[in-house]
């Protein structure tokens, strides 16, 4: 069987054109087949969200990445507004079957206590860790990561993985996880993350490293004749 990659993207209908551009630059790029999922909470069965908080509506469901895997293999999960500017099968390669996750380590301060939509952007240990994330899906540490759990944790357990033992995260190139703004404009960064807000929304068209963005956003537009 040719070898597979999973990639589940997050998907809020309020940026609907970050999640195609993602995926348009993924697809360019990638030497392996890419199979995509929108991680779109509404059409999970069995997963009712409670919470209340957060920027995005996926903000808690990446949490069920090796439910919606049936608890085998690997799979990625990214946030929707990133473009990729290398070939996926290099972050792909990196999995560690000692981990059950591995993410881009940051450990840094934000530039901005706000961000797109006017959403609050506070600091708390271990930010945009989730942001991308690649799972050990089979990880016996994992199977736990089922609806009914992740409903009834709150952001700071799930978002510093507290479930799991530090020797279980695994640590990816920050490159596969630049924070736009956030860090300096970076030009070997393989995986560009609007954090504080994608290029399509009017605050944020022409900030850090947004014209690989646009670029990407016309490339897409081509092949619908625009």
């Amino acid at each position: 069987m040719t070898e597979r990659i999973n990639l589940i993207v997050g998907f809020d209908q309020r940026e609907a054109i970050a999640y195609h551009v993602f995926c348009q630059s993924v697809i360019e790029k990638a030497s392996l087949p890419v199979q995509f999922l929108p991680l779109n909470p509404r059409v999970i069965a069995g997963y009712t969200e409670r919470h209340r908080d957060g920027s995005n509506v996926f903000i808690y469901t990446r949490f069920l990445t090796p439910y919606l895997m049936g608890y085998q293999g690997w799979a990625i999960f990214a946030d929707g507004d990133m473009v990729c500017n290398a070939d996926i099968a290099e972050l792909w390669r990196l999995r560690d079957p000692s981990k059950a996750v591995m993410v881009a380590k940051h450990d840094y301060k934000t530039k901005a206590t706000t961000k797109y939509l006017g959403n609050k952007n506070e600091n708390y240990p271990r930010k945009n860790w989730s942001s991308v994330i690649l799972w050990n899906c089979a990880h016996p540490a994992n199977r736990q990561l089922d609806p009914g759990f992740v409903a009834a944790k709150d952001g700071a357990f799930l978002h510093r993985f507290t479930w799991l033992g530090d020797e279980l995260i695994g640590e990816i190139p920050k490159e596969w996880n630049w924070l736009a703004i956030e860090y300096d404009a970076n030009p070997a960064a393989k995986l560009v993350h609007y954090t504080l807000g994608t290029p399509c929304f009017a605050g944020y068209r022409g900030t850090d490293m947004a014209e690989l963005w646009h670029a990407a956003l016309s490339r897409t537009e081509e092949g619908l004749g625009k």
